[in-house]
């Protein structure tokens, strides 16, 4: 896996204005597919955004999720564990808040920091990284198989040069100032290391559910892969 050599534009053919008019047709048929969820209660659905600083996730939740009713979707961002929860195992936060039947949750970010940031970082060996991967993979096909959940694991994958432009937007526009934390240009600092730890994620074959790379620069592309994927899976389901 070599995250460098995957495209982070939308292909040349596409037109803007063609897939804005088909990414509002998906959001709307979306909307329908979750009252129908939420009615049957037999199936439930768990999203999981990945992405470095600014590659768009709550852009993301807010474009394609934004018009489900909000009885049947909840969405849960994910930080640093706190002081209760670094005492458990390192899942046990996140079972919590995986979806009942009926339900579409949404994961802004997701277990997997618990294999980024231990990479990144240094703090745990490969070894004890391939241990937490088995136990993903264990705890994703219970979800899957227990309580008939979709997952589907979304990678929005952008260029440095994008987030270096993104974070710039945040520090000089007015506007987008209260989105900017010090803490944006960490990834960039580290580009090297952030992108490493995602290819040892996507390199493990063994996953319940593989993961979707999506081209994230353009704004309006990521939501439209995102959406249509999202769309397609549930018209199977459904």
């Amino acid at each position: 896996m070599n995250l460098k050599g995957i495209d982070t534009l939308p292909p040349e053919n596409k037109d803007k204005e063609e897939i804005l008019q088909k990414t509002e047709e998906y959001v709307k048929d979306i909307a329908k597919f979750q009252e129908k969820l939420y009615a049957e209660k037999k199936h439930s659905v768990l999203i999981i955004l990945q992405g470095v600083d600014t590659a768009g996730k709550d852009g993301t939740i807010k474009h394609v999720f934004g018009r489900i009713n909000p009885q049947g979707c909840s969405v849960k961002s994910w930080t640093k564990p706190n002081s209760e929860e670094i005492q458990y195992d390192f899942l046990w936060r996140i079972h919590k808040y995986v979806p009942a039947k009926g339900m579409i949750q949404v994961h802004n970010r997701s277990h997997y920091e618990d294999i980024l940031m231990p990479k990144i970082q240094g703090t745990l060996s490969e070894k004890r990284l391939k241990e937490r991967l088995e136990s993903i993979r264990d705890f994703e096909r219970m979800l899957s198989k227990e309580n008939d959940t979709l997952i589907l694991k979304f990678f929005l994958h952008i260029s440095k040069d994008e987030q270096k432009e993104r974070i710039q937007e945040r520090i000089s526009d007015p506007e987008k100032k209260w989105k900017y934390d010090p803490s944006d240009q960490v990834t960039q600092d580290h580009w090297r290391d952030y992108q490493a730890a995602y290819e040892f994620i996507f390199e493990d074959k063994n996953q319940e559910k593989e993961w979707y790379i999506i081209p994230a620069d353009k704004k309006w592309y990521r939501n439209y892969k995102v959406a249509k994927i999202l769309y397609n899976e549930l018209e199977k389901m459904l």
